[in-house]
This record gives C-alpha cells, sequence and structure tokens, in this order.
C-alpha cells in the first residue's frame, strides 16, 4: 500500500493555482471533433488518465489524432474524423465519460465493439444506456462492463432512468445528430443528478451547428445533421480548483485560479457560492477568481444534487469547521468511483469525525481529528479530500494519491508547490 504523507500547512497560503483543462468540457470535445464533418482542433485538452482513455478509444474506432504543445496535463490534438470502425476493444478504465459516450460512437459502425475496465467500473451503472441502445437500433451484449456493441443503430425515441448519472443522458446526445433519425430521450424516474453536465453537453452541441430541443423539461431532442468542425480551447477545470481554494479557507490565506471564466456550464462554478457560505471571501480578479479565507470555516446546510463532484472537498472542511453541516441530494454518489458517501463516513470517521450517512448524503459534526491513513479507494476526489484535512490535521497519510492521475496528474506536485509559497505577500 502506497501512503502520501499530507502535508500540513503551518503558515497562510498565498498562491497563484494555473489549472489544466476541464475533464468534463475535453471528454466531450474529443467525441464531437472524432464525429465533425472534417478535421478540427481541440486545445489545452486535458492530459489524464481518463482524458488518454477518451483519445485512445476514438483512435480504436478510427479516428485520427495528433498531439502537439504537449506538456505532462495539456496537450493540443488535431483531430481527423473517419468512419467508425468495428474489431476493437475499447478500455474504459474507470472514466464514466468514456464508459457512457464511446458506446453510441461505436454503435453507428457495423463491426463489434468490445468493452471492459477496472474492476471497479463493473459496478457502476450502465444498464439504462445499453438498454437505450438496443431500442435504438444497435446490438448490446451484456448490461454492464464487460459488454459488446455494434451498429448499425437507428435511432429515434427512448425512455431511460438517468437518475443514477446524467451522462447517461449525454451519451447518446452526443452521438445523435450522426442517427439517422437523430434522437429523443425522455427521462423517467428521480431527478437527473448533475444537471449542468447535460446543459454542458447541450451547449456544446449547439455550438457546433446541431439541433437541440431542450424546452420540455426531462425531454432532450437532437436533429440529425453534421457537427461542424471547431478550433475548440478547453476551459480549465473548475472542479479541480476546489481542494487549492479548499486551502485559503483552511490556513487564513488567499488562493488565486487564473482563467476562470466570466460564462460557464461547469459545476465548478459553485464553489464561488459554496465557498462564501463557508466564510470565504471571494472576488472576480482580472482575468481569474480569489478565494480568501480567515482560517474559521462554518458548516453549511446545502444540496449538492447538481455539483456532486465538490461533496469530498466540501465534507472535508465541513469536517473542520466550527458548526455542523448537512450535505444532501446526493444519494447518486454511491454509484461513482466508489460509494463516495459511505467512503467520505468511513475515512473521516477513522481520524476521529463525527459523520453519519443519511438516505441522500451526510451529516457532519466537526470533532479534533487526529493523524492517520485515509484510503482513496482509487477515486481520485477522495485522494484529494485527505490532502485537504491533511492541511490542518498533521499526521495523515493519503491511500495511493497517484489516484488523482484520473483528471489531475501533478497534484502532488501542485499541492506541494502551493505550500513552498505559505507566507509570501
Amino acid at each position: 500500500m502506497s501512503l502520501w504523507p499530507a502535508p500540513t500547512a503551518t503558515e497562510p497560503v498565498t498562491a497563484t493555482i494555473s489549472l489544466p483543462g476541464s475533464k468534463s468540457v475535453t471528454n466531450r470535445a474529443l467525441p464531437l471533433a472524432a464525429l465533425a464533418e472534417g478535421p478540427g482542433t481541440v486545445r489545452r485538452a486535458l492530459r489524464s488518465r481518463d482524458a488518454d482513455l477518451m483519445a485512445a478509444a476514438l483512435r480504436s474506432l478510427g479516428t485520427r489524432m495528433t498531439a502537439s504543445a504537449e506538456t505532462p496535463s495539456s496537450v493540443d490534438w488535431q483531430v481527423e474524423p473517419g468512419p467508425v470502425t468495428g474489431g476493437a476493444h475499447i478500455d474504459v478504465g474507470l472514466a464514466g465519460t468514456v464508459m457512457r459516450f464511446v458506446p453510441p460512437i461505436a454503435a453507428l459502425g457495423d463491426g463489434e465493439v468490445s468493452f471492459d475496465g477496472d474492476a471497479a467500473a463493473r459496478t457502476r451503472p450502465m444498464g439504462p444506456i445499453l438498454t437505450a441502445l438496443r431500442d435504438l437500433g444497435a446490438r448490446v451484449d451484456g448490461d454492464a462492463l464487460p459488454f459488446t456493441v455494434r451498429g448499425p443503430i437507428r435511432g429515434g425515441e427512448v425512455t431511460l432512468d438517468a437518475s443514477a448519472s446524467s451522462q447517461l443522458v449525454s451519451g447518446l446526445l452526443l452521438a445523435a445528430a450522426r442517427f439517422d433519425k437523430g434522437v429523443t430521450v425522455r427521462h423517467e424516474g428521480p431527478p437527473v443528478p448533475s444537471t449542468p453536465h447535460i446543459r454542458m453537453t447541450v451547449q456544446m452541441l449547439r455550438e457546433r451547428g446541431v439541433t437541440v430541443d431542450d424546452s420540455e423539461r426531462d425531454v432532450w431532442r437532437v436533429e440529425p445533421g453534421p457537427i461542424a468542425a471547431t478550433d475548440f480551447t478547453v476551459e480549465p477545470d473548475l472542479s479541480n480548483a476546489a481542494p487549492f481554494l479548499a486551502a485559503a479557507l483552511i490556513t487564513g490565506g488567499t488562493v488565486t485560479i487564473p482563467g476562470w471564466p466570466e460564462q460557464t456550464t461547469q459545476p465548478g462554478d459553485e464553489l464561488r457560492h459554496l465557498l462564501a457560505e463557508m466564510g470565504a471571501s471571494v472576488a472576480r480578479v482580472p482575468g481569474g477568481l480569489s478565494v480568501s479565507g480567515t482560517g474559521r470555516i462554518r458548516g453549511i446546510d446545502a444540496d449538492l444534487h447538481d455539483v456532486g463532484e465538490l461533496t469530498p472537498t466540501l465534507a472535508a472542511l465541513a469536517a473542520l469547521a466550527d458548526s455542523p453541516s448537512r450535505l444532501r441530494g446526493i444519494a447518486h454518489l454511491r454509484g461513482h468511483e466508489t460509494d463516495r458517501l459511505a467512503a467520505l463516513a468511513c475515512e473521516i470517521n477513522r481520524l476521529g469525525g463525527d459523520v453519519r450517512e443519511t438516505a441522500d448524503g451526510l451529516e457532519i459534526r466537526p470533532r479534533p481529528l487526529t493523524g492517520g491513513v485515509f484510503r482513496s479507494y482509487a477515486d481520485h476526489r477522495m485522494a484529494t479530500a485527505g490532502a485537504v484535512i491533511g492541511l490542518a490535521v498533521p499526521g495523515v497519510q493519503v491511500e495511493d494519491i497517484a489516484t488523482t492521475g484520473k483528471t489531475l496528474p501533478e497534484f502532488p506536485r501542485m499541492w506541494n508547490e502551493m505550500l513552498k509559497k505559505e507566507g509570501r505577500r
């Protein structure tokens, strides 16, 4: 078991953190470029395990991709679409975007494509989208990983329960313009989580000339037609800003994120409001966002249904707050990389905390914490949550910090660099 000693802050952090591109945007931009009517460019795309798995999957299906301007965490992709080919095996790793966005693309071809991934990926919800692909004309063998897909897919109307993940909707929408009949997707069931991610999908489709009607609640219609080739630049990943901005609250310091967009569909933008509720001073600065803390953290009562990916960092902050917190609307987190609700409760309580799982979230009562092992469960956001707690609690050791490579491959270096700037004014 690899353990990473989480650094403890001894002074207020003062740092500017430049983040690589958004994983959510990258893993939508690449499939859209692969399905476009001509060559295009995706600039400042994230280079991480999830993004690399997406690139590899698209290449396996016939897309030509050439990398330039590479750094350890970003890359410019020149993308040349080609006919979708079969006979490929797709490794999805633990990436929800790859396991849900690529099968509808594979169904555009007439050859069999097999999918599998990490052991933990086999428990993630896939049944609704695989059933939907069958209903739209594709041949699918299996209801969870591993499975196979074979086209051709016709498109048309389909009803599914997407309450487990918004990706079940986005996966169908991204490829739908290439279906002969387009698609009409109807959701029936409990509310769809993380709806900003569906809005992101719809916006990116419209930017490429695709006609999308989302005027009816829980219904999305995509007309068949071309997807325009673009020269597209990926925004910084705002959700990955969460642990760094949390450092400002914990240490009473200031962290600035350059390139924070004025307008965005990224759920991470909600950090501006959530951190303010927890006691931060949040300000837009020229070209970015700056968050300052006092060293005092207030507990919150927050519905995180649409921004569930922020839960691990917010739970870590809540465990260090001066009053109780209730995080709700996030039952769907039980089906992420791990059961995040159970994992957060277990790991914070192992350090002496008082966290109780509820039907749809967590109740957190702050208590003095002590050092110990904070397990990551191969979940990148669990690992960063452990790092956040370690800022205030000496002796925290995060298991498998390398799992942060899923979306932020240089996290340990960036975290240490941030702390080297403690107290600098």
